[in-house]
């Protein structure tokens, strides 16, 4: 029996990975723009990072992550999640330190144990971003802005923005007994996952997709807001509107994690089935302590986009992801002499900075030609014995069969690269 990918993974293979790498840049460049800065955290951490971080009564934790007992008997975790990493590197390398806001981006796969369905993978990838050290309402927006601005940016249409607030920990506080009275009278009807819940975080309830006509009726967080969240929520709003990001409010939007504070956000959009929130986030102040301990308390806010979802949906409303660059040349060597001049002219192209192949497959010059065709290459460089010994190549345009001889020399040079442009 022939060994197989796990279940819930894929291969991403030459021809797909090529749309990975695609977003992958965007997000770099948009990432750039905004002046955000790359940072790569284990791909394991603590168990204890997730459990603290995320939350014990989340899904994650509960039912979703893949933990294991390393040779020192230490128990570790594959990341579910960004954030929590970020801002374990955050304290660690006392980043809090620095002066100015930091901002950071990821890219790259999480892990959870969950059934597989379309844009849903037990190995996903997120793109996220994460700004530590201020509570301004703008930088909220800001956070908001980029990922709507990416999304755009690739050519995903109709993605609408939800936001809520959902308060401070004393704001929940009294949410959650208001909840609680409301739920009482059905907890036994509820899901399993939701009776759990009810003692010990009723507001997920909200979230469950099994349980959603319990909830119809249920108080809004909105009306229990203190004043500062409420103007904290209202100048979001503001400076989203100022930069005409489109949005609407869900005063039932919770998320899935329990570190958040004030501002919950996520992005929707037609194309995947009954899922359709391909990103989201929110601010998270209280996190950084709560990781890092007393004395390294930063406020932060990020977000995390999911790559399989984007795809997904891209696919779903017929956007062209566009295609790399082709070959600029492909080299054909006729005899064993012209050969090794190949096998030089080729590396000396590539170090120039072109694109370039040849055959090492001993075929035949229709062969060759067949292979310079299917890599799409501009030109094809022939050279012959008899060529050589007169120190001329062969230059044929692809498109045209428009040909030229002109000088080994010259194809060596660097101003040879003028010729593929």
């Amino acid at each position: 029996m022939s060994i197989q990918k796990p279940k819930g993974t894929q291969d991403l293979l030459p021809g797909e990975v090529e749309k990975w790498q695609y977003l992958e840049s965007k997000a770099r460049d948009l990432c750039q723009r905004f002046n955000y800065k790359e940072i790569r955290s284990p791909i394991f951490e603590s168990t204890e990072l997730f459990s603290r971080g995320v939350g014990e009564t989340t899904d994650i934790v509960e039912k979703e992550m893949y933990t294991f007992l390393d040779k020192g008997d230490r128990s570790m975790t594959l990341r579910p999640e960004g954030t929590a990493g970020v801002v374990r590197a955050y304290v660690e390398n006392k980043l809090y330190g620095i002066p100015d806001l930091t901002k950071l981006f990821y890219v790259g796969p999480m892990f959870r144990y969950e059934q597989p369905q379309a844009g849903r993978y037990r190995q996903f990838h997120q793109f996220g971003i994460e700004a530590f050290g201020s509570v301004d309402p703008s930088i909220d927006a800001e956070v908001i802005a980029l990922g709507y601005t990416f999304y755009k940016e690739i050519g995903l249409k109709e993605v609408t923005v939800e936001v809520n607030s959902v308060g401070t920990p004393a704001v929940r506080t009294a949410y959650r007994e208001q909840l609680q009275a409301f739920f009482a009278p059905v907890k036994d009807q509820l899901c399993k996952d939701c009776q759990s819940r009810y003692d010990r975080n009723p507001m997920r309830i909200l979230d469950c997709k099994i349980d959603q006509k319990y909830g119809v009726g249920a108080p809004d967080i909105l009306e229990f807001l203190d004043e500062e969240c409420r103007t904290h929520f209202a100048q979001v709003q503001e400076h989203l509107t100022a930069m005409e990001i489109p949005y609407r409010i869900n005063p039932r939007l919770v998320r899935g994690l329990d570190y958040y504070t004030h501002t919950a956000f996520e992005y929707k959009a037609a194309g995947i089935g009954a899922i359709d929130t391909i990103g989201g986030g929110g601010r998270y102040n209280g996190l950084v302590e709560q990781i890092g301990g007393h004395g390294t308390d930063q406020p932060g806010v990020g977000l995390g986009l999911g790559l399989e979802r984007i795809l997904l949906v891209l696919q779903a409303q017929g956007v062209e992801i566009p295609k790399p660059e082709p070959l600029d040349v492909y080299l054909i060597g006729l005899g064993e002499a012209a050969e090794k001049e190949v096998t030089k002219l080729l590396h000396q192209l590539r170090v120039q900075g072109l694109k370039a192949e040849k055959d090492y497959q001993g075929r035949k010059m229709k062969a060759q030609m067949k292979s310079a065709d299917r890599f799409q290459a501009t030109y094809v460089a022939i050279l012959g014995d008899d060529e050589l010994a007169r120190g001329e190549i062969t230059l044929k345009k692809m498109e045209t069969g428009n040909q030229i001889t002109l000088s080994l020399v010259d194809l060596a040079s660097n101003a040879a690269k003028t010729l593929f442009e």
